[in-house]
């Protein structure tokens, strides 16, 4: 769908005070990035070149429209930048092209009611984008024309009672791409959805921006939202694809000929960009913790079919997760981000030119995964692992991508890797970083790496990583001392491992309020991040310097379920694990009041999404504990959470709550509605106006619920937001509101 051509890029507005900047995406020069922005007040895309002035001529906003842009892609050629926006800041996005200089802005996926689409990679020769388009189920059946033959009305179902209003305007003739579960991954269609209702199918399409050709199938899948086209060999034949709920993710790589699947591996949660191919095809790297507690940077070889012939680790460190992964241009360097005990800590590998040594063989048939542990480096610590004499076969003719262009031909690189030493033999190099947190990793061109980084005393912003030199702030970053207002200095947060009543050690950051002397008890808010597989990290939050900058502590912990600590942990929560999550909370605030940190008289708790439904657990379950609560788009009651939210959040949330028919029993419990009659406390509610993945409702009727039992309760309601607040207007409202909520019943 063309759209006006952005005018951004002709009237640069002036920043705001201070501002975020990340997701970045360089051209294929690696002089030029386009990032997200929030400089305006909403994050949109912008690009700006590696040196220059913070202001300069070269500095441009692409799309002035007040849409939240969540995603960014440069393509490799270099034609296009591709986008994903959330209109109306709600949760169904869709995915825009633009040229680099403003013009010929398009749709190109998730334009239709009610759909949603996000971006997946570009193709090598730049040729096509990958998207994800989840359509609602449809009440009407697929469509078929009425004149269509036998064979395929019986392969597309039953005819429509009737057809949409719009289908008259349609130019030409319909046809359903790829025919029935024709590159399905997941559960076949027509399966029933947790909340019984018919399953939303998400497609992965390769969409030629340009609009020449038509978009080309490459998965499906049928519930949770998760399926990504992470990348397309060079020569056109395979897709590594990830798909699958949370806690159950996985790699699988496809046949782009026929879709058929060729291999599958259990990957991490997390960032969704999982691997890459071998310039030559024959390997997949891939960021995965298959068979193991913590991610690993692990290669698995690969035949003609896709099918996987050994499995090695390349990279792994013990007590820590391979968190980012992405890959220089020259194909041969890796750049990984782990962390360590919430921090990054950033190193760059050289891979391998050589077929890797098979580990527990094949897996032929596509589906099973080799038995036995992956083989680590032969010192057991961080480096390489074991690989063969025989070179990897780079050479083959020139490929042909998916729609007709030339793919580039590769040839052994057995030399230098670019970060010094050669290919596969060389220890990995560490990086030192000037913030504390790596949020993304992308390409710049030949010659290095743009990183996106934050810290807990610095706003978001990208940095430009040279071959062999030291990382270098963009100039159009926010700089470091615009992080917070004047007379508010920025808090550095001090580690905590709280160890829960049954053993568990669990961990978290503290952020002392300015001023205070060490031994002198404050009033403290307990803040629970989201996921719940989230993960407390050291990184800029303008809420805990509001409420630090007020005189309260905040301790922001990671109980059972959150991320970072092995999959374990992530696990330990699921089903009646929830019942010792609740229990933690209560237990990080005894451990902050027995340590002399906080005042027992003065508690509070307070989150987001499952933050928030963890506040009102808490809340009705240690009804005498904390002095009042602020639950921020939380769910309520699991039962009303299933029949409202979306259908592919409802599929991936049965895993880690429970199924809403199965488990009904359990949920019921689980569900502070249950319980309402135990709250003791004011309780502040927050919620945006187009969540669809918590419902409003569920802020509406704890409310309504409290005060009805003749406590105080507020609900704030943002518009134009979603699950996420982006909006910086919005932002700063939440944040004074919740402060002065908090301020009034700690202090007053």
């Amino acid at each position: 769908m063309p759209l006006a051509d952005a005018a951004g890029a002709r009237d640069t507005p002036q920043p705001l005070v201070a501002h975020g900047c990340w997701y970045p995406s360089a051209d294929p020069t690696g002089e030029r990035v386009a990032f997200i922005c929030d400089r305006t007040g909403v994050p949109q895309l912008w690009t700006g070149p590696v040196h220059g002035s913070v202001d300069g001529p070269d500095l441009h906003l692409l799309d002035a429209d007040p849409d939240p842009v969540t995603e960014v892609a440069w393509s490799p050629d270099g034609r296009w930048i591709a986008y994903t926006v959330a209109p109306g800041g709600g949760e169904l996005t869709r995915v825009l092209c633009v040229r680099p200089d403003g013009t010929g802005r398009r749709i190109v996926a998730g334009a239709d009611a009610g759909s949603s689409a996000y971006l997946g990679c570009w193709t090598r020769d730049g040729s096509a984008v990958a998207v994800t388009v989840a359509e609602p189920p449809p009440a009407l059946g697929r469509l078929v024309r009425e004149d269509a033959a036998a064979p395929e009305r019986e392969a597309f179902g039953e005819l429509p009672r009737e057809l949409p209003p719009d289908w008259a305007d349609r130019d030409g003739q319909a046809t359903l791409l790829g025919g029935a579960h024709r590159g399905e991954v997941g559960p076949r269609p027509g399966g029933a959805s947790p909340d019984g209702a018919a399953r939303d199918r998400l497609g992965a399409y390769l969409v030629d921006p340009d609009g020449l050709a038509s978009p080309v199938l490459v998965a499906a899948e049928s519930g949770a939202a998760t399926l990504r086209v992470c990348d397309v060999s060079p020569d056109g034949r395979l897709a590594l694809v990830r798909r699958g709920p949370r806690g159950r993710r996985e790699a699988v790589v496809l046949r782009t000929a026929d879709l058929g699947t060729g291999s599958v591996l259990r990957v991490a949660d997390g960032d969704p960009w999982i691997g890459r191919f071998s310039p030559d095809g024959r390997t997949v790297w891939l960021r995965s913790d298959h068979e193991r507690e913590f991610a690993a940077l692990l290669a698995a070889g690969l035949d003609d079919e896709g099918r996987r012939t050994g499995l090695s680790v390349l990279a792994e460190r013990d007590g820590s997760d391979l968190e980012l992964l992405a890959f220089a241009e020259d194909g041969h360097t890796a750049a990984l981000a782990w962390n360590v005990r919430g921090a990054s800590e950033f190193q760059t590998l050289g891979l391998p030119a050589a077929v890797p040594v098979s580990v527990g063989g094949g897996d032929a048939a596509g589906a099973a995964a080799p038995s036995g542990e992956p083989a680590g480096p032969p010192d057991g610590g961080n480096g390489t692992a074991r690989w063969s004499g025989a070179s990897a076969p780079w050479g083959g003719g020139n490929g042909t991508g998916p729609f007709g262009r030339a793919t580039a031909s590769w040839s052994e690189a057995a030399g230098a890797a670019p970060w010094g030493g050669a290919t596969g033999t060389a220890p990995p190099q560490d990086v030192d970083l000037p913030h504390e947190v790596v949020t993304r990793i992308g390409r710049a061109g030949p010659g290095g790496l743009v990183l996106a980084l934050s810290g807990s005393q610095r706003r978001p912003g990208v940095w430009w990583l040279p071959r062999g030199a030291a990382p270098a702030r963009t100039p159009w970053s926010s700089r470091d001392e615009d992080a917070v207002p004047p007379g508010r200095p920025a808090v550095r947060p001090a580690p905590l491992r709280p160890r829960a009543r049954d053993g568990l050690v669990l961990g978290g950051w503290y952020y002392r309020a300015p001023g205070r002397a060490e031994g002198r008890p404050a009033p403290c808010v307990i803040h629970l991040h989201g996921g719940p597989e989230e993960q407390e990290r050291p990184v800029f939050e303008p809420l805990y310097h509001e409420l630090t900058g007020r005189g309260l502590d905040v301790f922001a912990p990671d109980v059972r379920g959150s991320s970072g600590y092995g999959r374990s942990f992530v696990d330990a929560d699921l089903g009646t694990g929830r019942y010792a999550a609740i229990a933690d909370v209560a237990d990080c605030a005894a451990h902050v009041v027995l340590s002399g940190r906080a005042d027992p008289t003065r508690l509070a708790v307070m989150g987001r999404s499952y933050g928030g439904y963890l506040t009102l657990a808490s809340l009705v379950w240690h009804p005498d504990l904390f002095r009042t609560g602020v639950a921020v788009c939380g769910m309520s009651d699991f039962g009303t959470f299933f029949a409202g939210t979306e259908p592919w959040i409802a599929e991936s949330a049965a895993h880690k709550y429970g199924h809403p028919e199965r488990d009904r029993e359990l949920l019921r419990a689980l569900s502070p509605m249950s319980r309402v009659d135990e709250l003791r406390v004011p309780l502040l509610a927050v919620h945006g106006e187009h969540d669809t993945n918590v419902p409003p409702g569920e802020s509406e009727q704890i409310v309504r619920a409290a005060r009805e039992r003749g406590h105080a309760a507020e609900l704030l309601m943002l518009r134009d937001e979603g699950h996420e607040f982006r909006r910086a207007d919005n932002r700063r409202l939440f944040r004074r509101a919740a402060a002065d909520w908090l301020e009034r019943h700690l202090t007053g």
